[in-house]
């Protein structure tokens, strides 16, 4: 079992005096940060804050922090450190690859897109229709939100060359079955590029396992600063075109990051690692022994199950209260601990509000899921009341929410 306890102390915000009973539950747009990626940040700053790789101790320290991120988070993620690459945002790390395949798709090929993502993984391909590629949109069931595999079956031609969709929604949290949609998709010859934004932060996943082309994520809902990661497969990097500066076009990390690597925040990414390796330590016996893929698996399972546990309750009010309506699945099974609800006569903006005021941190609004809300019947303007819990939310956290929502909705 994960020890709450030993978690909680890895992360400032739970000794903050100013955050004093309050609960947290808005971590799907940014987690608490651990302790090891504040060290980190604040040690680059006070003594490498230079130009790194330059021919000098302290420049040639940073080079190799920068360098120690990528080695780490390669062995997270079952995959090589030359695939992994740091961005701004998984925004901004979207908008750089559809640019960067530009060179590889052709006017008339298509691209499957969902309106199940988030318009950071959806919008940015829907673009290239003005560049000559046609856009074919792989549909949500109108009454679940879910994606069906018979449904992208049918969409596949002999033209598709790309298939975006998430591993998981930041609405639903529902997680869909990406290594069978990759397997689908590979079969027929076609790329995938997976959103793990609304993933990530509950496990990092095994993206050799998952047969994926592309996958992203987003560091600060991991626990790290605010940048992007992205996993480009070797065999699908060599069909990208460079987006840095000519003359760089042989720097592996500068190709995808056309405004350079923020250096200080790549060196303190390694916390995020450092952070995951300490709760292997003091969970599991085989600390010498163990492969990176058997710590990251076990950490992985730690969380989820831990996770479970303290969604359950959750879920079971919800489902037990006439008025309100839970937007995605009802079971804690297959799904990440995000969960949007409407409550019957009341507003999500104002309820978020009112929650705010007595100690609940959660947000409200469509959370950039517009085609989804809008597929779904829902009012894009007032949107979903949303709480996003992780493997430190106690039971406790829990309890106060149900008592205080009970409270305003009763």
């Amino acid at each position: 079992m994960l020890d709450l306890n030993f978690v909680r102390q890895q992360f400032p915000a739970f000794s903050e005096p100013s955050l004093s009973g309050t609960a947290f539950f808005e971590n799907a747009g940014g987690a608490y940060m651990c302790q090891q990626v504040m060290q980190r940040l604040d040690s680059y700053y006070r003594k490498t804050k230079v130009q790194p790789y330059h021919p000098y101790p302290q420049a040639q320290t940073a080079g190799q922090q920068m360098d120690d991120a990528y080695v780490e988070f390669a062995n997270w993620l079952n995959v090589s450190a030359e695939e992994v690459y740091f961005g701004p945002s998984t925004t901004q790390n979207t908008y750089v690859l559809a640019n960067a395949m530009q060179g590889w798709l052709s006017a008339g090929d298509e691209i499957i897109v969902t309106n199940q993502d988030h318009e950071a993984n959806s919008g940015v391909w829907r673009y290239l229709e003005n560049r000559g590629m046609k856009i074919t949109q792989w549909s949500v069931d109108a009454q679940t939100g879910s994606l069906s595999l018979k449904a992208l079956e049918a969409l596949f031609s002999d033209k598709t060359k790309l298939l975006v969709f998430p591993h998981c929604s930041n609405i639903l949290g529902e997680i869909n079955p990406v290594a069978q949609i990759c397997q689908l998709a590979k079969d027929r010859g076609v790329r995938t590029l997976v959103d793990g934004v609304s993933y990530a932060g509950h496990g990092l996943p095994d993206v050799n396992a998952l047969n994926v082309d592309i996958y992203l994520f987003s560091l600060y809902k991991v626990y790290g600063t605010h940048q992007g990661v992205m996993v480009v497969r070797s065999e699908m990097d060599q069909l990208l075109h460079n987006q840095g500066h000519y003359f760089n076009s042989h720097l592996r990390e500068k190709r995808l990051t056309p405004a350079g690597p923020d250096h200080a925040q790549i060196a303190a990414a390694t916390g995020v690692c450092d952070y995951f390796d300490a709760l292997y330590k003091h969970h599991f016996a085989d600390v010498q022994t163990a492969s990176a893929s058997a710590k990251a698996t076990a950490v992985h399972q730690l969380l989820v199950e831990a996770e479970q546990k303290v969604l359950a309750p959750l879920l079971d009010f919800f489902q037990q209260h006439p008025s309100i309506r839970i937007i995605g699945p009802n079971s804690a099974e297959n799904r990440a601990p995000t969960v949007a609800i409407i409550v019957q006569g009341h507003s999500s903006m104002n309820l978020a509000k009112a929650l705010g005021e007595v100690g609940i941190m959660c947000g409200a609004g469509h959370f950039y899921s517009v085609r989804l809300l809008e597929a779904l019947g829902i009012d894009t303007e007032d949107g979903v009341l949303r709480f996003s819990l992780v493997h430190y939310t106690s039971n406790a956290d829990v309890q106060q929410l149900i008592d205080s929502l009970s409270q305003l909705i009763d």
